[in-house]
């Protein structure tokens, strides 16, 4: 790997070196997130949104409790010029939900942009963006430090010109690739268009300060906001945003590190779509938040409902593995996990049921699982499921919840050893309901003709009992005094040279709407073989002597 033709982050920018606060600080309540989905995300599509899509995710946002949404770049499109003005002509977007347009420092565009939001009844915020970073400034624009300023401070008079005077809007800057730019410079360039909009308490500015592309790890992002944070000459007048890539992996980091840092306004895209790697995932940063006790302030209620309408619109989908939303996020292959999960929903059932609250209100603490899937709309039916890899207390749990099976310990592991050579032999999945097939055909089904058969019992009332059997075509009665069936049966079936040896015996009822069923799990020995056998019947005594019955004709 030519790992030599790069340098590390500290050779391509000054990076602050700050007395850090942030590393002591806690996240004590959500920022403000601003989605950029319909602009950012939008314009990293290799099909962008038509009106339907956009009209559609917008109204998502909505749902969902987002206040402040960028919905485009209406001075790049016609689309979304007239998704602007759909704004404006219509009560789509609620009063208290600020509309954010995107435009760069170019007077023709800025025009354009303020022409688009005329007539919204909302709070609007007009963003301005310039690139700041040396290799930006040279290679793209042109320009070097000082020429760089004055287009900047010349695009924010533009701004003024255009939007100053038009109520309940406010203004936006970004240093677009901040993270690459010199700091003295970048603050500089941001303290002159607080002094250039007049930013006040009342009418803050935005200061965005976005990774444009991610260089280096979370901390240095976050000794660069905190630089900002303390330096800035307004900042009691100054929203501080960040927007974090996720070229190296670790938008999530870097943003949780900023609003440490002192950062309040997040913008991203729920579930982390944009250009390349994508912007920072709003919803991942969210849930966090609510892993952690605080209010993520949005409604993640319904995940799989916000999933699909997220994958129709960007026609994009989201990954098995995505955090919190992704199909295999709640599901436990692992044996050793499964286990942990099912000892801990049962403990979170007794506590509740103690306690006497619901399950939904209880404090969550089941292993392997950060949040309750039911916060957020799924069900447990998918929290665990069986492979090559699982183990006995997986496979336990989804008979026990699929079918009210609850299996004996040892059976547990006697049929673990069944489900481990049938996924070992196909190198697939195992259902819950080929689980539950593979499960009857090896404890419960008998090979027709079967060659032993239990054709009638008897009990008195003085305790006596009569077995019926037809053995290899041939039937016998035999009496038994003061047994029960069960013993009964043994007793004749070792007369007739299949000795049953009973060493454990479970007894089950299962019920299922008004019908109720028995089911018997015995533990047998047969001679030098010890195994197990189920019956299954209306009846608890006839499930047994059916276990028993199994156990003979299946004996090893």
């Amino acid at each position: 790997m030519p790992s030599h033709r790069y340098r590390d982050v500290y050779a391509r920018v000054n990076v602050p070196l700050v007395e850090r606060v942030w590393p002591n600080a806690r996240i004590g309540k959500a920022p403000l997130w601003v989605p950029v989905d319909l602009r950012d995300g939008n314009q990293a599509l290799a099909e962008p949104m038509d009106p339907a899509r956009k009209r559609r995710f917008f109204e998502l946002l909505i749902a969902m409790g987002y206040k402040e949404i960028e919905v485009g770049y209406p001075s790049a499109s016609q689309t979304d010029y007239d998704f602007v003005r759909l704004l404006a002509d219509t009560d789509l977007a609620p009063p208290d939900v600020t509309i954010v347009v995107f435009t760069p420092a170019r007077r023709d565009l800025i025009e354009r942009t303020v022409a688009s939001i005329r007539g919204i009844r909302n709070e609007v915020v007009i963003h301005m963006y310039t690139a700041t970073a040396p290799a930006w400034r040279t290679m793209v624009l042109g320009k070097d430090r000082d020429e760089l300023r004055e287009l900047i401070t010349a695009g924010g008079r533009d701004v003024l010109e255009f939007a100053g005077d038009l109520p309940g809007v406010r203004f936006q800057f970004s240093p677009e690739v901040f993270n690459l730019t010199e700091p003295d410079y970048v603050l500089d360039i941001c303290d002159g268009m607080t002094r250039l909009w007049d930013a006040t308490p009342d009418r803050p500015v935005v200061l965005n300060l976005p990774a444009t592309v991610e260089v280096a790890t979370p901390n240095v992002y976050a000794d660069q906001i905190e630089y900002m944070h303390r330096n800035l000459s307004r900042r009691d007048s100054v929203i501080l945003s960040v927007h974090p890539h996720n070229d190296r992996g670790t938008g999530i980091a870097c943003a949780e590190l900023a609003v440490l840092a002192g950062a309040e306004r997040v913008e991203g895209c729920v579930f982390g779509n944009g250009e390349r790697t994508g912007n920072v995932d709003i919803a991942t940063l969210a849930l966090n938040l609510h892993a952690q006790g605080i209010d993520p302030m949005i409604d993640f209620s319904d995940i799989d409902e916000i999933r699909r309408t997220v994958e129709y619109c960007t026609r994009m989908p989201i990954h098995e593995r995505h955090p919190y939303v992704g199909d295999l996020v709640h599901t436990a292959f692992s044996g050793t996990h499964q286990d942990a999960i099912k000892k801990g929903m049962a403990e979170h059932r007794a506590r509740a049921a103690a306690e006497g609250e619901p399950e939904r209100v209880v404090p969550w603490q089941v292993p392997y699982l950060p949040i309750d899937p039911a916060d957020i709309g799924r069900s447990y039916d998918a929290v665990i499921r069986v492979n090559s890899q699982s183990g006995k207390g997986g496979i336990a749990y989804l008979l026990q919840t699929e079918y009210g099976l609850d299996l004996p310990r040892r059976l547990q592991i006697d049929f673990a050893r069944h489900v481990q050579t049938h996924t070992d032999d196909t190198g697939l999945e195992i259902t819950a309901a080929e689980l539950h097939a593979l499960f009857d055909a090896t404890y419960l089904a008998t090979a027709e003709p079967a060659a032993i058969v239990l054709k009638d019992w008897h009990t008195s009332g003085d305790g006596d009992t009569t077995i019926t059997l037809t053995i290899d075509g041939a039937t016998g009665t035999t009496e038994h005094r003061t047994v029960g069936p069960v013993e009964a049966l043994t007793e004749a079936l070792a007369k007739a040279g299949y000795p049953i040896e009973v060493l454990a015996l479970t007894q089950q009822s299962i019920t299922s709407g008004n019908a109720s069923t028995a089911i018997t799990y015995l533990e047998y020995r047969s001679g030098e073989h010890t195994g197990w056998s189920c019956g299954r019947s209306e009846s608890v005594l006839a499930a047994s002597l059916a276990a028993v019955i199994h156990a003979a004709n299946t004996r090893g």
